[in-house]
């Protein structure tokens, strides 16, 4: 599921060589048998970030967005709610952190969430406010594969 405004419909090229490396990476990958961490793919412009948590309740996650990379989140086992909000009406929250590539927002009284289940994945780029590690039915530990592809 690809989600944006019409506005920036065409911004992004979602069918780059890029993509393209960061899609082969993940239906081509056992999971089952990377541990968390960093996994490189193309250097600085495509990596995995391997990632184990437990969900949690919305009320505890936050609203984040990135400018330099755009998230492929997918999940990889487990199931979580995923809040997004188009970024130009979030509040910031912290100041950007350029070396994590990293911003937190507050929370928007309304906001969309999609359910992503294992073999799922959302794409969220750079005008996007995402808030990843809600639960769903229940607390369950999870594993998430994010795949950073750079924006320029």
């Amino acid at each position: 599921m690809l989600t944006t405004t019409i506005d920036i419909a065409e911004k992004y090229d979602y069918l780059s060589e890029r993509f393209q490396k960061a899609f082969d990476f993940l239906k081509n990958t056992d999971f089952s048998r990377l541990l968390e961490g960093v996994i490189p793919i193309d250097g600085d412009y495509v990596f995995a970030q391997v990632q184990v948590y437990e969900t949690k309740p919305a009320e505890e996650c936050r609203f984040e967005a990135h400018r330099k990379y755009f998230d492929i989140q997918f999940m990889a086992d487990g199931e979580e709610y995923m809040g997004f909000y188009p970024l130009k009406y979030l509040e910031e929250d912290t100041s950007y952190d350029d070396k994590n590539d990293l911003q937190f927002y507050h929370m928007p009284k309304d906001y969309g969430r999609i359910l992503l289940r294992t073999g799922d994945f959302a794409v969220v780029s750079p005008d996007d406010g995402h808030m990843p590690r809600s639960i769903c039915s229940m607390r369950q530990k999870v594993k998430k594969i994010v795949v950073k592809v750079a924006v320029d």
